[in-house]
Protein backbone atom coordinates (compact mmCIF):
# COMPACT_ATOMS: atom_id res chain seq x y z
CA UNK A 1 0.00 0.00 0.00
CA UNK A 2 1.48 3.35 -1.03
CA UNK A 3 1.72 6.29 1.36
CA UNK A 4 -1.05 8.13 -0.51
CA UNK A 5 -3.30 5.07 -0.25
CA UNK A 6 -2.63 4.91 3.50
CA UNK A 7 -3.49 8.61 3.86
CA UNK A 8 -6.68 8.08 1.86
CA UNK A 9 -7.64 5.04 3.97
CA UNK A 10 -7.08 7.07 7.15
CA UNK A 11 -9.20 9.92 5.78
CA UNK A 12 -12.01 7.46 5.00
CA UNK A 13 -11.92 6.27 8.61
CA UNK A 14 -12.24 9.87 9.86
CA UNK A 15 -14.88 11.18 7.46
CA UNK A 16 -18.54 10.51 8.19
CA UNK A 17 -20.52 11.12 5.03
CA UNK A 18 -18.67 10.76 1.77
CA UNK A 19 -20.65 10.58 -1.44
CA UNK A 20 -19.27 8.22 -4.08
CA UNK A 21 -18.80 11.22 -6.39
CA UNK A 22 -16.54 12.88 -3.77
CA UNK A 23 -14.06 10.00 -3.57
CA UNK A 24 -11.88 11.18 -6.49
CA UNK A 25 -11.72 14.66 -4.92
CA UNK A 26 -10.65 13.21 -1.57
CA UNK A 27 -8.00 11.05 -3.27
CA UNK A 28 -6.61 14.13 -5.04
CA UNK A 29 -6.60 16.12 -1.80
CA UNK A 30 -4.75 13.26 -0.05
CA UNK A 31 -2.06 13.29 -2.77
CA UNK A 32 -1.79 17.06 -2.44
CA UNK A 33 -1.55 16.86 1.35
CA UNK A 34 1.21 14.25 1.09
CA UNK A 35 3.27 16.39 -1.29
CA UNK A 36 2.73 19.53 0.76
CA UNK A 37 3.59 17.89 4.08
CA UNK A 38 6.62 16.11 2.62
CA UNK A 39 7.99 19.51 1.54
CA UNK A 40 7.71 20.80 5.12
CA UNK A 41 9.79 18.02 6.67
CA UNK A 42 13.14 18.93 8.19
CA UNK A 43 16.23 17.94 6.26
CA UNK A 44 17.02 14.29 6.84
CA UNK A 45 13.49 13.41 7.99
CA UNK A 46 11.44 11.19 5.72
CA UNK A 47 7.75 10.33 5.93
CA UNK A 48 8.75 6.80 6.95
CA UNK A 49 10.60 8.21 10.01
CA UNK A 50 7.30 9.54 11.37
CA UNK A 51 4.88 7.42 9.38
CA UNK A 52 1.94 7.21 11.81
CA UNK A 53 1.98 10.95 12.49
CA UNK A 54 2.61 11.76 8.83
CA UNK A 55 -0.34 9.67 7.63
CA UNK A 56 -2.67 11.04 10.31
CA UNK A 57 -1.62 14.67 9.73
CA UNK A 58 -1.88 14.42 5.94
CA UNK A 59 -5.36 12.90 6.23
CA UNK A 60 -6.40 15.78 8.51
CA UNK A 61 -5.05 18.31 5.99
CA UNK A 62 -7.01 16.59 3.21
CA UNK A 63 -10.20 16.59 5.27
CA UNK A 64 -9.72 20.27 6.13
CA UNK A 65 -9.47 21.07 2.42
CA UNK A 66 -12.54 18.91 1.74
CA UNK A 67 -14.47 20.80 4.41
CA UNK A 68 -13.59 24.13 2.83
CA UNK A 69 -14.64 22.88 -0.61
CA UNK A 70 -17.96 21.61 0.79
CA UNK A 71 -18.60 24.99 2.42
CA UNK A 72 -17.73 26.84 -0.79
CA UNK A 73 -20.65 25.26 -2.65
CA UNK A 74 -23.19 26.05 0.07
CA UNK A 75 -25.35 29.18 -0.32
CA UNK A 76 -24.15 32.35 1.42
CA UNK A 77 -27.59 33.08 2.82
CA UNK A 78 -31.10 31.74 2.82
CA UNK A 79 -34.14 34.00 3.24
CA UNK A 80 -37.63 32.86 4.19
CA UNK A 81 -39.97 35.75 4.91
CA UNK A 82 -38.54 37.74 7.82
CA UNK A 83 -35.94 35.07 8.62
CA UNK A 84 -32.46 35.25 7.09
CA UNK A 85 -29.73 32.70 7.79
CA UNK A 86 -26.19 33.70 6.77
CA UNK A 87 -23.22 31.41 6.55
CA UNK A 88 -20.01 32.53 8.18
CA UNK A 89 -16.96 32.63 5.95
CA UNK A 90 -14.92 31.13 8.81
CA UNK A 91 -14.63 27.35 8.62
CA UNK A 92 -13.98 26.33 12.23
CA UNK A 93 -13.84 22.63 11.40
CA UNK A 94 -11.14 23.12 8.76
CA UNK A 95 -9.10 25.32 11.11
CA UNK A 96 -9.36 22.75 13.90
CA UNK A 97 -8.29 19.89 11.62
CA UNK A 98 -5.35 21.88 10.28
CA UNK A 99 -4.28 22.90 13.79
CA UNK A 100 -4.34 19.29 15.01
CA UNK A 101 -2.25 18.22 12.01
CA UNK A 102 0.28 20.98 12.70
CA UNK A 103 0.56 19.98 16.36
CA UNK A 104 1.17 16.37 15.37
CA UNK A 105 3.97 17.31 12.99
CA UNK A 106 5.82 19.89 15.13
CA UNK A 107 8.73 17.54 15.95
CA UNK A 108 9.32 16.74 12.28
CA UNK A 109 8.87 19.95 10.28
CA UNK A 110 11.20 22.85 9.65
CA UNK A 111 10.58 26.49 10.46
CA UNK A 112 8.09 25.89 13.24
CA UNK A 113 8.33 27.37 16.70
CA UNK A 114 6.73 25.65 19.64
CA UNK A 115 7.15 25.61 23.40
CA UNK A 116 7.93 22.02 24.32
CA UNK A 117 8.17 22.56 28.08
CA UNK A 118 9.44 24.88 30.77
Amino acid sequence: MTLTEQIYAQALVLIRDLQDGDRPMLEMLCRSAEVSLRAKLRDGVTPEDCKADFVAAASLYALAAMSEIDDAVQPEQICAGDLTVRKSSFDAAACCLRYQAELMMIPYVKDRFAFMGV
